[in-house]
This record gives structure tokens, sequence and C-alpha cells, in this order.
């Protein structure tokens, strides 16, 4: 063996010892990210950020034909750190309403494959179990494409201590599913969760069928498992259908063929680390005088600091008959010097302004 092999050779052993010091050190800052995602109940996974990372991180590489290289053995190791983290977090519970099956419990998969999830009876059961410490996270409806908004969520939002940290889109096909061996003739009775029988009203009037409510959709599925009546079928998912040993009678019954539920990924700490370069969102509750203009000038104040409002809503106050609050939300980072004084003016023109969330749309992952 040359001396110049045995020289390259030893100096390799040093750089993997410098190497090996450098992982311990990245994966211990990992431990550090992966805690902070629980806390805030965000995903591992956000490609956008590897990416771009990927390609700001690769310009430190001098010889161009090592460029390629080193960005796979950045995601190799952004890979491994992911694993790492996933593994930290297995013990995240998240919340969800409803049962398994239903659109919640879809969607808390999507998001937190490997986390542990705890089904609760009703939105303000999920809400206070974040509350109370059961659980790291609560997935919750916000809103729906077809049927609007879960006012009863948004007054949880309004009156508890959480913060909106994520939302997730999830995509709703509603099918018609019966017991093995029904047909569509024997059909004479749907069940299902209110809002799925509204999203469902053409299909249910054409075929004059009678109406049973139910907490949700999954548990429609269960009661139509439990009865064993051919002349029952539920409205619910392909997922309920097959947990309850159920079959598609139909499929995609929603009148509105694009319907769609916004659900918020909510924790008990506010997310400030917020990229200035993804696409963020923010959003605030407040309430305003009872006076002509009051509600113009505190919009007026977030129009004149740069932000486009994209959602306003108002719900009713609790206990305070005639008086409402206002739901707002605009695009970009709140957390910027402007949005901060937008948040002091804010104070001065408003009765009451609460900050309940900065966060970016999740997909799900794969």
């Amino acid at each position: 063996m040359s001396d110049d092999l045995k020289r390259s050779r030893k100096k390799i052993n040093e750089v993997d010892r410098q190497m090996a010091d450098l992982f311990e050190q990245r994966m211990k800052l990992s431990e550090k990210v992966a805690a902070y995602k629980k806390q805030h109940g965000l995903q591992v996974y956000v490609p956008e950020r590897e990416e771009e990372m990927i390609r700001n991180n690769s310009n430190w590489i001098k010889d161009q034909a090592l460029t390629g290289y080193y960005s796979d053995f950045l995601r190799q190791t952004m890979r491994i750190s992911r694993s790492y983290q996933d593994k930290l977090l297995n013990g995240m519970n998240i919340g969800y309403s409803g049962i398994e099956g239903a659109y919640a419990h879809i969607a808390a998969q999507k998001l937190f494959p490997t986390a542990r999830k705890k089904s609760y009876h009703g939105f303000k059961a999920t809400y206070d179990a974040v509350v109370n410490g059961d659980c790291d996270v609560a997935i919750l409806p916000l809103e729906n494409s077809s049927a609007g908004e879960v006012g009863q969520v948004t007054d949880l939002i309004f009156s508890g201590p959480l913060f909106i940290n994520a939302t997730y889109e999830l995509t709703i096909s509603h099918d018609l599913i019966g017991i093995p061996g029904a047909s569509l003739e024997d059909i004479r009775t749907v069940i299902s969760h209110p809002q799925a029988l509204d999203q469902c009203t053409k299909y249910i009037k054409e075929n004059d069928l009678k109406q049973l409510t139910s907490d949700n959709t999954a548990l429609a599925a269960q009661y139509v498992a439990e009865q064993q009546d051919a002349t029952i079928a539920a409205i619910a998912s392909e997922d309920s259908a097959e947990l309850y040993g159920l079959e598609i009678l139909v499929s995609g019954i929603n009148t509105a063929k694009t319907n769609t539920t916004r659900f918020a990924i909510l924790s008990a700490a506010e997310n400030k680390a917020i990229n200035n370069k993804r696409e963020v969102h923010f959003a605030l509750m407040f309430t305003v005088a009872h006076e002509a203009g009051s509600l113009a000038r505190a919009l007026n104040i977030i129009g004149a600091h740069g932000y486009n409002l994209r959602t306003l809503r108002s719900r009713p106050m609790p206990e305070l008959m005639w008086q409402y609050y206002f739901y707002a939300e605009a695009d970009g980072n709140i957390y910027t010097p402007d949005g901060q004084d937008m948040l002091e003016a804010l104070q001065l023109c408003c009765n009451q302004v609460k900050m309940v969330g900065s966060f970016v749309k999740q997909k799900a992952v794969e």
C-alpha cells in the first residue's frame, strides 16, 4: 500500500471522526426541534422547508461537480433526522372528536400517522383534553366548503386558551353504505351527522329517504352495522365502511363535488417560529364598541398595515345577548415589526383583541 493511500485514508478517518461529532450535535438539535413540534402540534415532515434548505445550503459547496452529491447527502441526513424526530414524537397524543373512521380521525391519521389517537365525544371534550394536558394536540373542524363555519369550534377558540398552529384541508366524499347484501332498492332510511345530511340533500330528496341524525358519520356507520337492517344506510366515509364491515352502495353522493373540510390543529403553545418565505396566515378575534364605524376602523388598521383579509365572520358572544365578536383571518406573518404595530393599534381601537394563531396549511404525510 502506497504512502499516499495510507495518508488519504488516515485523513478520511479524521474527517469521519469530526463528522461523527457533528452528527451527534445535529441530532441533539433535532431533539429540540422535535420538542418544539410536539409542544406546538406541528408535523415532522415539511417538504417545502427541506427543499428550501437543500437549495440554500448547496450553495456552500465551492466545487460545482460535488453540488449534486452534497444535495443527496443533505436529503439522507434530513431523512435520518426525520426518522429520529418521528421516534421521539411517537408518544404524542392526538385528540379528535368522534370514533375511529370519523373524518377527524382520518385527518389525524394523515397528519400524525405514528402518534397515538384518542377519541372524545364532542368538540368541547376534545378541546378540553389539550387544556387539561391529556393530549398534546386537538384536531377540530373549522369550516366546510359547503356547510360553512363550525360555530361551536369557533366559540371554543374564542373562550379558551389554545392556539391554531396549522390547518389541514381534507376532501370529503360521502358514500352511502349499508350492510353486506343490501341493495339500493332496500334503503328507506339514512343516518349521519346533520352536516353530512345537509351536504347530501339532493340525493336524499331524489330518493325520498327518511333521515336520522348521529353525532358523527362514523357513529352512523357503527349504528348501521349493529342494527343489521337492510333498509337503513349510513352516509359516511369509505374508511368507515371498511372498519365496520359495511358495503358501499353509492360513492360520492354529496351534492357539491368539491366538498372540503378545513381542520385546525390546536395546541397550548403559540407558534411564533414562522418562516417569512412560506405561505403564512394568522387569525385574530376581536370585539368593537357598538357604535357607527367601529368595525370599519378595525378593518382599516389591518389593511393599512398591508395584510390581506381573507375571512371575516361574526359570532354571538356567549351569555351576552345581541353582542358579537369577530373572527378574522389574514395573509402574512404577524410576527414582524409591522404586524406587532398592527396589534398595538387594534388594542387601542377594539374593546378586546385575541391572537389565536399563526399557521401554514399542512400536507398529509405520504
